[in-house]
């Protein structure tokens, strides 16, 4: 890799990284360190950390200060705090929905569900980002957007997604991908906890959103193993097909694993059936077969429309370049489902306990005492 020149972190002197020690990867994304010198006055400021409970300021001192879990690092300043920490709910952390739109088959509607579900869940209110997690880069294609830094530097170079996320419409950012990604997946190949390091790269950075869309390559990739180990649920685009009925297995596998070897809760939140033309059999055969073996995790259909597949070559969402379509309205429908089903999350945390205070410390007089 060629060497560049970098700022260091403390006095933010310009040089030319050369050995291991002057480039450190924290929690909260990469410092530089022109000496050693600097080395440790900046690792000595990295042990200050803040109370994910309380908000207290404190020195990183014990292994039970810090938690990493599905949701990123967690910090805790005293055994108080670190008890009820894990029983904060959703709605205190302010964690967004984070939805992976997945199959391992290709041509079932993945980025055409993944944009017009964004774009729905936007118009509607919500604040959404989309991450294009497949290195072809449709998103951006489909909606004619190219951002100066994308995946690639979040996960290769520790940039905040925040930063790297371009507004594309009001409510909706978008995270672009190019080929570069095929580099960032060598470079995820040979890191630890390889398969996390997307969620570590996301968890803390990506806030004041409440949905945040993975679109995913048709692939079994490493870099799908990440997205599942961020996503909380997944969204299955099926198209009306028998190869894509015989595809679904291989996928369910795939949520298990991500469950049960890397131990991560990741839930199967609905089969959306795609490509559906109710005078075809076969499409008929397939929505009888996903709702006997689904039931409510079977959603409506969408139909086959023209309009869909001209909505990118417009640079536009299917809201925008025929609203009055069918597949518009049968977007629409995916949309009103899923906040629907978010509602229902967001009800059962609301019955957690609220965050932990501790008491604020009082100070006795001892004139008090005395008399």
């Amino acid at each position: 890799m060629d060497s560049v020149r970098s700022k260091c972190s403390v006095c933010s002197r310009e040089f030319e990284a050369r050995f291991r020690y002057q480039v450190h990867e924290g929690p909260v994304g990469f410092s530089y360190y022109c000496s050693q010198l600097c080395q440790q006055q900046g690792q000595g400021a990295q042990d200050q950390r803040t109370c994910s409970v309380c908000s207290k300021g404190f020195e990183l001192e014990f292994p039970y200060q810090m938690s990493a879990g599905d949701s990123g690092t967690t910090y805790y300043c005293t055994p108080g705090c670190r008890q009820v920490g894990p029983a904060l709910s959703r709605r205190h952390r302010r964690i967004p929905s984070r939805i992976a739109v997945f199959n391992h088959k290709g041509g079932t509607g993945k980025t055409t569900t993944a944009v017009n579900l964004a774009a729905g869940l936007a118009e509607a209110g919500d604040r959404v980002l989309l991450i294009d997690c497949d290195g072809q880069g449709n998103v951006g294609a489909s909606l004619g957007i190219h951002g100066e830094r994308d995946l690639y530097h979040v996960i290769v170079d520790g940039v905040d997604a925040d930063s790297a996320a371009v507004p594309v419409r009001p409510n909706l950012d978008v995270l672009t991908s190019d080929e570069r990604l095929a580099a960032a997946e060598l470079y995820l190949a040979g890191r630890p906890n390889r398969d996390r390091i997307l969620r570590d790269r996301l968890a803390e950075r990506v806030r004041g959103y409440d949905v945040v869309i993975l679109d995913c390559a048709p692939a079994l990739s490493l870099m799908n193993q990440n997205v599942l180990v961020y996503a909380d649920s997944v969204l299955l685009p099926v198209s009306c097909d028998y190869l894509s009925l015989v595809g679904v297995k291989q996928v369910l596998r795939t949520i298990k694993n991500v469950r049960d070897l890397l131990d991560h809760e990741v839930e199967l939140l609905g089969v959306i059936p795609t490509f559906f033309d109710v005078r075809n059999k076969i499409s008929r055969e397939a929505i009888g077969a996903l709702r006997e073996h689904f039931g409510d995790k079977c959603l409506n259909p969408v139909r086959v429309n023209t309009k869909l597949r001209e909505a990118p070559r417009d640079k536009k969402t299917i809201f925008e370049s025929a609203p009055h379509s069918n597949g518009a309205r049968d977007y629409r429908e995916l949309v009103r489902r899923v906040r629907a089903m978010r509602e229902e999350v967001q009800t059962r945390n609301s019955s957690l306990p609220a965050p932990y205070v501790p008491p604020r410390p009082v100070s006795i007089n001892p004139s008090i005492h005395s008399s």
